[in-house]
């Protein structure tokens, strides 16, 4: 994962902006924001959540293992391979979970980085191009598929475990898989739905009023002062 440092900056406050005019501000604007879409709903992004997904059923596939091995040890040699193979699954499966996380609170920076961004103004030549429909629905599409296949499995599981036949360590890698795929899955759509949100609620809301560096109104919507050309009420008595 990219480190934090790499992450843009949020926006200047009101009173420390420098650009010349306007046109500088959205040319800012829209490169900061392309590169902001990238990091949340880019193809790399895309292939770095399947990579840490199947790290963690790969882990969770040599626990679920291990734990079979264990429960079906016949001898000596059997328990050892079956811890052994718990370790391993451990090894693989901790760092994964704790890496999906930090991809999630780094989505969470990316979203608010986003909206701030975007608030600044509204320029709907480049804003078009930060839409991306069909990327949203590819995530869409991808996240279904994984969250329905997880479920199932996390349903069909248990439900299909013959008493005798199957062990408890059979039936917990079988849901602990689904619960990988459901997880992912989950992920992947809220991703999906957050950049959507986002579409609609920053990119095609009506602009923000201009701020003075001061936060007040801009000098042009100042109702005239008497004696600038605009007579007065007591000009007409």
């Amino acid at each position: 994962m990219s480190p934090r440092a790499q992450l843009p900056p949020p926006p200047p406050p009101v009173e420390l902006r420098s650009w010349p005019d306007r046109e500088a501000m959205l040319a800012d604007r829209a490169f900061i924001l392309r590169e902001l879409v990238r990091l949340h709903v880019g193809p790399g992004r895309l292939g770095v959540l399947m990579m840490w997904a199947g790290l963690t059923a790969f882990g969770w596939l040599l626990v679920g293992s291990g734990l079979v091995i264990v429960e079906q040890a016949a001898d000596f040699l059997s328990g050892i391979a079956g811890i052994v193979s718990l370790l391993l699954g451990a090894g693989a499966l901790i760092p994964a979970v704790v890496l999906s996380a930090l991809y999630v609170a780094r989505d969470r920076e990316v979203r608010t980085l986003l909206t701030a961004w975007g608030a600044l103004d509204r320029d709907p030549e480049r804003d078009r191009e930060l839409r991306l429909p069909g990327t949203s629905l590819v995530w869409l599409l991808l996240s279904f598929v994984l969250a329905a296949g997880g479920l199932a499995l996390c349903v069909i599981g248990p439900a299909s475990a013959r008493p005798g036949d199957d062990t408890y360590g059979m039936v917990a890698l079988i849901m602990g898989l689904g619960m990988v795929a459901w997880l992912t899955g989950l992920i992947g759509a809220v991703k999906a739905s957050a950049h959507r949100r986002w579409v609609l609620r920053v990119l095609t809301a009506p602009a923000p009023a201009p701020l003075t560096p001061a936060g007040g109104r801009p000098a042009s919507s100042e109702p005239p002062r008497p004696g600038s050309g605009t007579p007065s009420r007591s000009s007409g008595r």
